[in-house]
C-alpha cells in the first residue's frame, strides 16, 4: 500500500458534511500525516502506522489482526485486539494523567471506528484511507458513518 495524494482529504468529499454532521472546522485540524492506505483508525488508535487493522476487510482481504483474537466485527473482538497491546476497559473518555485512552465507536452494536486521546485531552482519528485529524471531543465524529462512542479503554502512558 502507498500514500495517496496529499490533497486527497476526507473533508473534500461531497458527503463529508452528512457523514460527520457534528464536525465543524473549528472542532478539528489536520494532524501531521497525509492520506494513506498503510493503516486505518483501528491501527492508529493502537499507535500502529504499519498495518491496516480489521478482522476481515473485504476491500483488502484479511487485514492485520492480532493472533488468537476472534475475527468477527464485534465489540468484544475489538476489545480483545486492543488488549494485546496493553489496553484494558475503563469507564469513560475523561483525561487521566498517566494513561492513554481510546474510544471504540459502534453503529447498531458493530464497531466502526476508534479514536485515541492525546496528552492534552484532545482526540486523534484516522479517517479511513484519508488523513489523520485532531478533534476536540468524541462527539465531533458521532453520526451516521461511525455511530457513537461505545467502549473506552486505557493503558499506561509511555514515558519518555
Amino acid at each position: 500500500m502507498s500514500n495517496w495524494p496529499p490533497d486527497f482529504t476526507a473533508s473534500a468529499r461531497p458527503v463529508f458534511p452528512q457523514e460527520f454532521p457534528h464536525l465543524k472546522p473549528h472542532h478539528c485540524k489536520p494532524d501531521l500525516s497525509p492520506a494513506t492506505t498503510d493503516y486505518n483508525c483501528i491501527a492508529w488508535a493502537a499507535s500502529d502506522t504499519d498495518n491496516w487493522w480489521w478482522p476481515d476487510d473485504p476491500l483488502i482481504g484479511y487485514g492485520y489482526w492480532p493472533n488468537g483474537v476472534d475475527r468477527r466485527e464485534t465489540i468484544e473482538a475489538f476489545v480483545a485486539a486492543y488488549q494485546t497491546v496493553g489496553f484494558e476497559r475503563c469507564d469513560d473518555g475523561i483525561l487521566e494523567v498517566g494513561f492513554e485512552k481510546i474510544a471504540i465507536y459502534a453503529l447498531k452494536g458493530v464497531p466502526t471506528h476508534a479514536a485515541r486521546q492525546l496528552a492534552d485531552g484532545n482526540w486523534t482519528s484516522k479517517l479511513g484511507p484519508f488523513e489523520d485529524i485532531v478533534h476536540l471531543t468524541l462527539e465531533c465524529l458521532k453520526g451516521p458513518l461511525y455511530g457513537e462512542p461505545d467502549t473506552y479503554m486505557r493503558r499506561p502512558a509511555k514515558t519518555v
